[in-house]
């Protein structure tokens, strides 16, 4: 059991017996509902318990990374949010175009616009602030293009 707080205990509770591990798909769940520390919060546990000898260590401090620049953008910390960008692109672009039904190359072209947002705006203006939040979702079967 997770020691999140009670809400986010019971997300990870309910992604429980699917295909992958509870913490990587509730990490996608905040995500998507904003909950951008929730989701690094979350993932994590996940990647602190799998080590640096893990096979997807680089994988998942690269979603977490994620998960951080938009923590930093929804507390407008510009330019920390653009350096975890460009860290969270390091450690995906490590991985095929598609790993564990995750598209990477969706992911990289996410982290590609969202920093452009950012350096667009000199750093001065927040994206964030206009809405438009970004999703990251799982893609089961296979990805359109063949990749």
């Amino acid at each position: 059991m997770s020691r999140k707080s009670a809400k986010i205990a019971a997300l990870i509770e309910s992604q429980q017996g699917r295909e992958y591990d509870a913490h990587y798909l509730g990490f996608f769940e905040c995500f998507n509902r904003g909950l951008y520390y929730e989701a690094h919060d979350v993932l994590e546990e996940l990647w602190l318990a799998q080590g640096k000898a893990g096979a997807n260590y680089a994988f998942y401090k690269g979603l977490i990374q994620l998960a951080g620049a938009f923590v930093h953008l929804q507390k407008q910390r510009l330019g920390p949010a653009v350096a975890l960008f460009n860290l969270a692109e390091a450690n995906l672009r490590q991985y095929p175009a598609r790993h564990d039904d995750l598209d990477l190359t969706r992911v990289l072209d996410l982290i590609a616009d969202w920093r452009g947002r950012v350096e667009a705006g000199g750093r001065q203006v927040n994206p964030l602030a206009a809405g438009g939040a970004p999703e990251v979702r799982l893609e089961v079967g296979p990805i359109a293009g063949g990749r």
